[in-house]
């Protein structure tokens, strides 16, 4: 199967997306994705491809796509986010595109403008080439990078589809399970006193202390016991504490967040199970400890889709015929794939770049992978 891609205009398409500041506002209140949005709209106008925008937050839409098949009764979706990280810390300028050595460099190169580019001139080629054999959606969504809640609004919005492709840096390699993640916080409470009277308080930051410890050293060690063979074991962080107000005063109050990875199998309540009985004993040891857990900021499900999915065998053979290789694999970060997935959309992540360039100070993009993965998703939509 030949499939025409110019690499030229895919890679002057990339810098296109790559030079406009789409920084998810939660990082950024001064940017968000609507730029971006606009702009994958005029490519789409400038090929006839039919779109329509889906509005999530106001000024913030997802752009969702359309091209008919021949069988109009199966649909195949992809998708890929507008939104990226921050960009504080970056040693290159993060919108001015540079190509160097065969990667494009900027803020979102990697993740996902190029798989997001990759797929905007899949779905041009194949409209162009005719008519692929089952109708062909893509979503170009918001926020993934904080909440998730662009592709949950796609799922609200009632999207149907016999299957699912998610860009984000695989090297190419069709990722079949990814974990899923828990973030919140845990507080302590105390007592406030000046602190030449330290009898007088309860310091809540002592106390979290013993919290920790018993994190580290009764639920931590439990995580190696179970091993997923493409994810490895769970995983914890305690990624932030605060707490105090001066360093005189006897603290009332702290308080840590908790970002915990979570395998196939895992979920929000038996993780909060695990959390609840630690605090639970550790309240009736010390009758004087005051510690709650708030509800999460960030709950993500696993992705475990069945290496003998339709979807799965499709891109595997689209891998081989364009770089001679079509490998399943796992990866430890979470993405839109496991929301599609819960609502019975087999999914799968499969897209240009390295994981390590992403949300990096001099993120790029190799841009013979972006070619390739451009050629692999106009294979999928012309033969799934």
């Amino acid at each position: 199967m030949d499939v025409p891609i110019n690499r030229e205009e895919l890679v002057s398409l990339l810098a296109e997306l790559v030079s406009i500041r789409s920084i998810n506002p939660a990082y950024d209140p001064s940017s968000n994705e609507a730029e971006l949005a606009q702009c994958v709209a005029a490519r789409l106008d400038d090929w006839g491809i039919s779109y329509q925008f889906q509005e999530v937050f106001p000024g913030r839409p997802n752009v969702l796509a359309q091209v008919p098949g021949r069988d109009a009764n199966r649909r195949l979706l992809f998708e890929a986010h507008m939104d990226t990280v921050s960009i504080l810390g970056m040693d290159i300028p993060p919108f001015e595109p540079r190509i160097e050595k065969n990667r494009l460099w900027g803020r979102g190169s990697c993740d996902t403008k190029a798989g997001l580019a990759a797929m905007l001139y899949a779905l041009k080629t194949v409209s162009a080439v005719g008519p692929p054999s089952c109708t062909i959606m893509l979503a170009a969504t918001v926020d993934e990078e904080y909440a998730f809640r662009g592709v949950s609004h796609l799922i609200d919005s009632g999207i149907k589809a016999d299957a699912a492709v998610v860009s984000e840096p695989t090297g190419l390699d069709v990722v079949i399970a990814h974990k899923g993640c828990l973030r919140w916080r845990i507080l302590t409470r105390g007592k406030a006193a000046h602190s030449s009277k330290v009898h007088l308080g309860l310091n809540a930051i002592s106390k979290m202390a013993g919290v920790i410890q018993a994190i580290d050293t009764r639920l931590v060690p439990t995580y190696s016991r179970k091993c997923h063979p493409l994810l490895g074991t769970a995983t914890l962080n305690i990624g932030m504490i605060e707490g105090g107000i001066q360093v005189n005063t006897v603290p009332d109050r702290c308080a840590i967040e908790v970002d915990r990875r979570m395998l196939p199998g895992e979920s929000k309540d038996s993780v909060w199970a695990e959390f609840a009985e630690v605090l639970s004993g550790l309240r009736d040891a010390d009758p004087a400890l005051q510690v709650e857990m708030e509800e999460p900021k960030l709950y993500s499900v696993p992705l475990e889709t069945d290496e003998r999915e339709h979807v799965v065998r499709v891109a595997q053979e689209a891998c081989r015929e364009t770089t001679g290789r079509g490998i399943t694999a796992g990866v430890p970060y979470g993405t839109d794939a496991s929301k599609l997935s819960r609502v019975g959309i087999p999914s799968i992540v499969l897209g240009p770049g390295n994981i390590d360039q992403a949300h990096s100070s001099v993120e790029f993009v190799d841009l013979d992978q972006v070619t390739q993965a451009a050629e692999i998703y106009a294979r999928m939509m012309l033969s799934f």
